[in-house]
């Protein structure tokens, strides 16, 4: 494979740590952003460590112009930063928790895609990835700001597809139901794992969806609900 480079955001987090693996063993040179990310996160030559937020547009393109410094371009944006807040109705949740949803779920890409985008656009190709949430179609009670801030960025990147058709590049958004990491075994110790989704199964499809076979795949909004449907 001509050499590529990824920028995965979260890439130490639960899902993040699979695709960054997933990518680096597709032959990847992979740029892992986390706020507390190091080299020994993962025991790889073709891994960077790339200490640092999305949480302001100067954070994101301080960041997204350390990878290109060093590595030239961005071929592939993988965006799984993302948190969850629920176990209220949307007539008792807090102004305060529906900021903080939109913050995590959405303005996070924003800001990442607004820093990465002109780069794929000069360079004429790119693919871009987000994780996205089931609940954003198949919306639940007590998860109001969570839905709606995962909605927000089905649609957003929906948006992204159709103003970069014409610049080679593609993105498309992945709605995992729940995801079997540790954070999620230890927030519901009594659910049925089985139901859950592999994270791995998510990260291969990320590093399709990155290759040459998913060309003509945008604007994709992707189930990936495993046994859970």
């Amino acid at each position: 494979m001509a050499e590529k480079i990824a920028l995965v955001t979260g890439a130490n987090g639960g899902l993040g740590t699979h695709v960054t693996k997933a990518l680096l063993d597709a032959g990847y040179l992979v740029a892992g952003l986390a706020p507390k990310i190091g080299p020994h996160d993962f025991d790889h030559p073709h891994f960077t460590a790339l200490p640092a937020r999305v949480n302001s547009l100067d954070d994101a393109k301080k960041a997204t112009g350390t990878v290109i410094a060093h590595f030239g371009k961005i071929d592939l944006l993988a965006h799984t930063v993302g948190g969850f807040a629920g176990g209220q109705s949307v007539a008792e949740t807090d102004d305060a928790t529906f900021q903080r949803m939109f913050d995590m779920n959405v303005t996070s890409a924003f800001h990442v895609l607004r820093a990465v985008i002109p780069h794929m656009r000069r360079a004429g190709a790119g693919r871009i990835v987000a994780i996205g949430s089931r609940a954003a179609e198949d919306p639940g009670a007590t998860v109001g700001a969570y839905s709606a801030s995962k909605a927000a960025l089905v649609s957003l990147i929906r948006t992204v597809a159709i103003e970069n058709k014409d610049a080679g590049i593609t993105a498309n958004v992945i709605l995992p139901g729940t995801i079997d990491t540790a954070a999620n075994r230890s927030a519901l110790p009594n659910a049925d794992v089985s139901r859950w989704v592999n994270p791995e199964s998510i990260a291969s499809l990320i590093v399709w969806l990155a290759g040459d076979a998913a060309n003509d795949v945008t604007g994709a909004v992707i189930p990936a609900y495993g046994r859970g449907l």
